[in-house]
């Protein structure tokens, strides 16, 4: 401790390691810091460099140990002095230590956030191994028993389960009954009976039976090959999910977290109560540390003495849905006896492509079946939906959409004319549609909201019908998120680190520009992720004296020594200072201090395979949205609605209140919550004077 160890790190420092895995700074678990003896010299450490301010990124461990060196403090600093090692004055100046927490755990295992630092790229890392061993299994008609980490508790497992489109789940909150095993085995023969090419069962490493006895992955193997007959592979991930490149999420969810850490400890006071920033639906929230880390221990305890409904309680209202949702999904039958005249609902995609469409089709088909309706696909958008190329989906049809990019119903921007109406009518009528899930973005909600106002005169239309947000400009009324956006943020971030990595092998400004049309919410998320010094947004304008202020930033920061300026474009931002506008403007204005490129990221935005966050939510949305057209076709109504997650909840609101909630001029909504994060992207853009 101390020495080489504690050292200033200037803001140049720090300019490239957002995009670096692990940590620059090392971390450890320290023997000596849980002596007396230790702290005393963490202590003088700390005074000699004038620190009593400090940042923990930790787990519930290092936590604790932040908040006993706060108390132990003032006696500790007491010894130095009566040891002669500080003066009084020295004493006078460090009375107290100001303490922030911020949780660094891969398992997402602490109360009071949504997501721990790490949770979502561990979650990327294990969901491509499950994409990867599911072709492996498939080719060779294999099980496989994928181990991953949570010793208590399941969030990788139950996640990576959903994402991965995987069989069977085991976590420690909540235990499977008795006589387990043969459930296990039974799912897995139906879909093989279905045909289904693979099998694979996720367990986390803390799960366990009711009686409290561990499940092994190699148990669950030695089971499905005894009573399946199946050649059956483990694979046990281990900490290749701590390892490689952080995700979007993890980049600007960490980067407002210790914006508002920084805030934390420089507001904070002797008197003050230490916290834990955490977030919460995407907003930072702060909670008194202990309280989180007591009932994160609480869990643990709760795990072992059994009270699975309390664990699973503690965890949140969130996890308690996903649990539900999986088992849903994973004991939807193959083939169910349909009633005498099943419901039959179809699903349609429209708007732009929004990788997640494949696992909303996925979810929405294999539920309904397991409700008993009849499910359709409409190929091609609202043209096909009129051309009659509609087919029924079974069960076997939609497996293996999960991870598939794209959108195998295919998608259209063309949405019907006036002129067209009466032949959509027609088509509902023909094929005798009774209930319509749509699946797009601004487009298909538009499209939505025309079927729904002209109900008086089709009656066709009077069925039930409901909007899944599916686009990557993240701009639909009714939900914070829309599927397809995380993972075009994923994508654009992955190209900003190698435009990086090529612009610091010489002095050079890029100007990047997202897709989002008149929604900047993929520049803003971008330049918060990916380190950028300026965000160019429609929603706030660009002007000619901003553009002076900002090439002389842009110079002077050269001349500062800067190898690399990061500035990204909203691609609508402004209709005459384009991207090559701005390319040509800091070109003139370098002075021959650096030179400009432009990179136009183009569709590539829209291409890929979906990430983990958007295959979870496109299964989620998807399931409230068979529920709510069930419970419609159940009551003899016919309402219209859109679905959306607001402030971390699934709300379904009234189609037509869609009117209010719009800016119909610029295809957003009127109120954009992620607009409040300006302020932090400002602050770590530029090193106050």
């Amino acid at each position: 401790m101390g020495g080489e160890a504690i050292r200033p790190i200037s803001w140049n420092a720090v300019g490239g390691i957002l995009q670096l895995g692990g940590t620059v700074i090392g971390t450890a678990r320290s023997a000596d810091f849980r002596t007396r003896e230790g702290r005393v010299r963490a202590v003088a450490n700390l005074i000699k460099n004038g620190i009593d301010g400090l940042v923990v990124i930790g787990g519930d461990g290092s936590l604790t140990g932040a908040d006993t060196f706060r108390r132990e403090w003032p006696e500790l600093v007491a010894e130095l002095r009566q040891n002669g090692e500080i003066d009084e004055a020295t004493a006078r100046r460090h009375p107290a230590l100001m303490i922030a927490g911020l949780v660094g755990s891969i398992d997402n295992d602490m109360v009071g956030t949504d997501m721990t630092i790490g949770a979502d790229s561990a979650l990327h890392r294990i969901v491509e191994a499950i994409d990867a061993i599911t072709s492996t299994a498939a080719s060779h008609q294999r099980s496989f028993v994928v181990e991953v980490m949570g010793r208590h508790c399941g969030y990788l497992a139950l996640m990576s389960a959903i994402a991965g489109g995987t069989d069977y789940v085991l976590i420690p909150e909540n235990p499977p009954p008795e006589g387990w095993e043969e459930r296990m085995c039974e799912l897995l023969r139906n879909g093989r009976a279905a045909g289904r090419r693979d099998s694979i069962v996720v367990v986390a490493e803390g799960a366990c039976d009711r009686a409290g006895n561990p499940i092994s992955a190699d148990y669950v193997r030695q089971v499905l090959e005894e009573r399946l007959g199946e050649d059956t592979r483990v694979t046990i991930l281990g900490h290749v999910q701590r390892g490689g490149t952080p995700s979007a999420f993890d980049r600007w969810m960490s980067t407002l977290l210790g914006h508002a850490a920084v805030e934390e400890v420089l507001a904070a006071t002797p008197d003050s109560e230490p916290q834990l920033i955490g977030i919460r639906y995407n907003r930072i929230q702060h909670a008194p540390l202990m309280q989180c880390v007591e009932q994160t221990h609480a869990v643990a305890k709760m795990i072992a003495d059994q009270d699975y409904a309390g664990a699973m309680t503690l965890r949140g209202g969130s996890f308690t849905e996903m649990f539900r949702i999986f088992n849903l999904m994973a004991e939807a039958l193959p083939s169910v006896a349909p009633p005498v005249r099943p419901h039959r609902l179809a699903i349609i995609h429209a708007g732009g492509l929004a990788p997640g469409m494949n696992p909303a089709a996925r979810a929405a088909v294999r539920l309904g079946l397991d409700r008993g309706h009849t499910m359709l696909g409409v190929h091609g958008s609202f043209q096909g939906l009129i051309d009659g190329r509609i087919v029924e989906l079974t069960w076997g049809d939609v497996e293996g959409w999960t991870g598939l990019g794209g959108a195998e119903l295919g998608t259209s921007r063309q949405i019907p004319t006036v002129e067209q109406l009466y032949a959509v009518g027609r088509a509902l009528e023909n094929h005798r549609i009774d209930g319509l899930l749509i699946v797009g973005g601004w487009m298909a909600y538009k499209a939505a909201h025309n079927l729904f106002s002209e109900r008086d005169r089709y009656p066709a239309f009077k069925i039930p019908m409901i909007c899944l947000p599916a686009s990557i400009d993240n701009n639909l009324p009714g939900s914070e998120l829309a599927i397809g956006a995380d993972t075009a943020l994923n994508v654009i971030v992955e190209a900003l680190d190698r435009i990086k990595q090529s612009a610091m092998a010489a002095r050079r400004c890029f100007v990047v520009e997202t897709m989002g049309r008149y929604c900047g919410y993929l520049a803003l998320m971008s330049g918060l992720a990916g380190g950028a010094e300026r965000v160019y947004l429609h929603e706030e304008g660009v002007t000619l004296k901003d553009l002076q202020a900002d090439v002389e930033r842009m110079v002077e920061s050269f001349r500062g020594g800067r190898r690399l300026y990061l500035t990204i474009r909203n691609e609508r931002a402004n209709p005459q200072y384009t991207t090559d506008f701005l390319c040509r403007l800091f070109e003139q204005e370098s002075r021959e201090l650096f030179d400009v490129r432009q990179a136009i990221l183009g569709h590539i935005q829209q291409g890929g395979n979906p990430s983990p966050y958007d295959r979870i939510l496109a299964t989620r949305l998807a399931a409230h949205c068979i529920d709510f057209l069930t419970g419609q076709l159940e009551r003899g109504t016919a309402e219209g609605a859109i679905i959306g997650l607001v402030e971390g909840k699934v709300t379904i609101a009234p189609l037509k209140q869609m009117a209010d909630m719009v800016d119909w001029t610029f295809r957003r909504p009127k109120e954009q919550w992620w607009l409040e994060l300006r302020p932090v992207l400002r602050a770590m853009s530029h090193p106050r004077s």
